[in-house]
């Protein structure tokens, strides 16, 4: 019962951030210079044109307005029409966010792949050469833009030796894993090094408490202690830093899908920049931070099911 208390007000206190995510969005668009209208009619449209298409589109009308009526729209599923796609905004972000959903799946797999068995061999060998190496050579993952790095891995892995297609997703599943490959591990190991280092710090002060000692004293094996009593308490600490990375994740996957073409949201949210469709960019933003904010409140309900401490803080 307590737990179900604690997810039901972390997911009461999400409200606010979404309401709040609302008016940055809406009123933050409408400060970027451009007028839609105009754009869309072109540089030879007359002005009685412009105002007609400002009544079509219901700019001419009060901005508390327009914000109640993208709220309303917000509340019903409705994320607008988009101006240069003349499509629903929904309906185009239903049709890409499967590409996104799968880039953002697939990196955290990959970033906890590697960073596991790395963070576990540093710590059980603190000071030694290989957990000297495994501290240091990860930075350089960290200190390398998305795109240099993804641009890199098609080089080395798509041009050089063919084992994944340079660009696109893929027409089926096989086709969808061959293609998420290389942006999934471009994100992944700008994500590696903080993870390593969040699990190896948590492993170090874990590998010397009081009952890791006694169960060595047991003769338990020296791989079981480090695997079933260390790694599973030393990962609680460490899977708030996993999600907040994740949250983090879905916002640079914007440059990961462009390098890589990939027809997530990312690319639909940067074209839709480029040609001003404030709706697809407002829709689009707000997916994102939907996204966001449920990675979060994934992330502390997991945290508090496996540390019952959480809840009764």
């Amino acid at each position: 019962m307590e737990y179900v208390l604690y997810a039901g007000g972390r997911l009461i206190t999400a409200v606010p951030v979404l309401f709040g995510t609302t008016l940055i969005v809406f009123f933050m668009i409408h400060l970027v210079p451009g007028d839609p209208a105009a754009t869309l009619l072109g540089v030879h449209a007359t002005s009685a044109a412009v105002t007609a298409m400002h009544h079509q589109l219901g700019l001419d009308q009060p901005v508390w307005q327009q914000y109640l009526e993208f709220l309303n729209h917000l509340l019903h599923g409705n994320l607008g029409h988009s101006f240069f796609y003349d499509s629903s905004v929904t309906s185009l972000v239903q049709g890409r966010i499967s590409a996104t959903l799968w880039l953002v799946i697939a990196s955290a797999i990959f970033a906890v792949a590697i960073s596991v068995p790395l963070a576990v061999w540093a710590a059980s060998r603190r000071g030694g050469v290989a957990d000297n190496v495994i501290r240091v050579v990860p930075l350089f993952g960290l200190g390398m833009p998305h795109f240099w790095l993804g641009i890199m891995l098609i080089l080395i892995f798509a041009l050089k030796l063919g084992l994944f297609p340079v660009a696109g997703f893929g027409e089926n599943v096989v086709g969808h894993l061959q293609g998420i490959v290389l942006p999934a591990l471009t994100v992944a190991l700008s994500l590696t090094p903080i993870l390593v280092r969040s699990l190896r710090t948590s492993m170090i002060e874990v590998l010397g408490s009081d009952y890791i000692t006694t169960a060595r004293a047991k003769g338990i094996g020296a791989g079981r202690v480090v695997l079933a009593h260390a790694l599973r308490n030393a990962a609680v600490s460490s899977i708030t830093v996993l999600g907040v990375n994740i949250a983090y994740l879905v916002g640079s996957t914007l440059v990961v899908e462009r390098v890589f073409s990939l027809p997530g949201i990312g690319t639909l949210m940067i074209d839709g920049i480029f040609n001003r469709d404030f709706p697809v960019v407002q829709g689009v933003t707000m997916v994102f931070a939907v996204m966001v904010v449920a990675v979060n409140l994934l992330t502390d309900v997991t945290h508090a099911s496996l540390d019952p401490r959480v809840r009764l803080r």
